[in-house]
């Protein structure tokens, strides 16, 4: 068939795009300002990327037009669509009717981790022999690629966002997993939810589908997500990440580097690997939990995460110019925010400085909804540096407020210009965005270079 993605840049449709040509469709795409990893990953896959919504890009013989939950009514790509009577569907639908039927479905959903423990999930899998298809919103390092075919196991991160349009249902209810791993329930997506109760309903709604003889993992200690199951569950479920819970951790490093394992009250192994923090290891749990599930068992998962290589952009060295190291990292929400500087804390202890660099990508921090948690969520920084938002929700006053050192700029060449001269030898900059930020890395790291004392 002949496919076009409206939206094709972002991390669903990008792996969405990759999955069917892998299946042998002819595929092409079109979408705004897309940039690396998925801008890579899509001329790596041979898949032609039209920049804008010209109308004229939809060839009037291609057979279904994908489209983006990007996609509004008024975009001139669409209105052609629509006109035209072209056949179209969301692209949640065109996964669940083309690629999940008949495969066992390890979904993960939640505010945060999905990304990192879906790469895991899928590594363990890997790594156990099981060849999984994937569908994953970043770019695992161990695959190169954040979607597969694979074989009968298919692990996909399931996304609370809605779908399309004309279908405001989140993604993961079309897909039916047969293992529902939950890691967390926080509000987030302010543009579409009006409250945390509307994204409990939907995570209840995607509770419904899921089979008596699957299992539902969820986190132990998440207070939202008990509330969820309380709202009905007609499938087995199983607790991690607390003493008392089936599955459970012991840290033998404070930087969650190392960790043993526990299930049932048996230690089963320790894990040692390269990620950091607190939030990984409840990530790393899950997913053995999830795994163990499918068959794996727990001694294979625990080898297989030494080899982990981690996704892009979480915590990622982007490079290091004058013993200074700069950061790459997705976080856009306080709590995200908070475990990823408090798990390089621990890491490079207490004498190094740490800078925190942000801009505010996601609608929700860019409104200012979790403003009262920010300064909370950089208590473990030494500085902290923004780019301001459009909005005008208070951030400087805000920032006024903390006890480090702070600055607020409105573009990127200025902020670079006037960070560099104030790093020294031995600085951890972390630079935290959903999106490509202008460049920042790549600008930092050749000024640090030219000019850095």
């Amino acid at each position: 068939m002949r496919l076009h993605i409206l939206g094709i840049g972002g991390t669903f449709m990008s792996g969405v795009a990759v999955l069917a040509k892998q299946s042998g469709h002819e595929v092409t795409g079109s979408d705004m300002n897309v940039y690396p990893p998925m801008s890579t990953q899509l001329t790596e896959q041979g898949i032609q990327l039209t920049e804008g919504y010209d109308a004229a890009q939809i060839d009037p013989a291609v057979d279904c037009v994908i489209v983006g939950n990007v996609i509004k009514r008024g975009n001139p790509a669409m209105e052609y669509v629509l006109a035209q009577q072209i056949p179209f569907m969301s692209g949640p639908q065109w996964l669940a009717e083309n690629i999940l039927k008949n495969r066992w479905v390890i979904a993960v959903a939640g505010t945060h981790g999905k990304t990192t423990t879906t790469s895991l999930l899928t590594w363990i899998l890997e790594a156990a022999g099981l060849q999984p298809g994937f569908l994953i919103g970043g770019v695992p390092e161990n695959f190169g690629v954040s979607a597969r075919l694979g074989k009968d196991y298919f692990v996909i991160e399931a996304d609370e966002y809605d779908s399309a349009f004309f279908d405001k249902r989140s993604k993961f209810i079309h897909y039916h997993p047969k293992t529902l791993l939950l890691n967390n329930l926080e509000y987030d997506h302010a543009d579409i939810f009006p409250d945390l109760a509307a994204i409990k309903q939907q995570f209840h709604y995607l509770l419904r589908t899921v089979p008596g003889n699957g299992l539902i993992l969820h986190h132990a200690e998440d207070e939202n997500l008990k509330d969820v199951l309380k709202m009905g569950c007609w499938t087995p479920t199983s607790a991690f990440g607390a003493e008392t819970a089936e599955w459970n951790t012991v840290l033998t490093k404070n930087d969650g580097s190392a960790f043993t394992v526990v299930h049932q009250g048996k230690t089963l192994g320790e894990v040692q690997w390269n990620l950091l923090g607190q939030h990984n290891v409840a990530n790393a749990l899950g997913a053995i939990a999830a795994a163990h599930h499918a068959g794996v068992a727990p001694e294979t998962a625990i080898a297989a995460l030494s080899e982990f290589k981690n996704v892009k952009r979480r915590l990622e060295i982007k490079g290091e110019a004058k013993n200074i190291i700069v950061y790459d990292d997705f976080a856009h929400h306080p709590t995200a925010i908070e475990t990823t500087l408090a798990g390089l804390r621990a890491k490079i202890g207490n004498k190094a400085r740490m800078i925190a660099v942000l801009e505010f990508g996601s609608y929700t921090m860019r409104s200012g909804v979790h403003k009262a948690r920010l300064q909370d969520a950089l208590k473990d920084a030494d500085q902290v540096i923004c780019k301001s938002t459009e909005a005008d929700w208070g951030l400087q006053a805000l920032l006024n407020e903390f006890k480090q050192p702070t600055s607020l700029y409105t573009d990127v060449d200025t902020l670079v210009a006037q960070l560099v001269p104030q790093l020294h030898a031995g600085d951890h900059v972390v630079v935290m965005s959903n999106s490509s930020f202008g460049g920042i890395h790549k600008k930092l790291l050749d000024m640090i270079e030219k000019g850095c004392e």
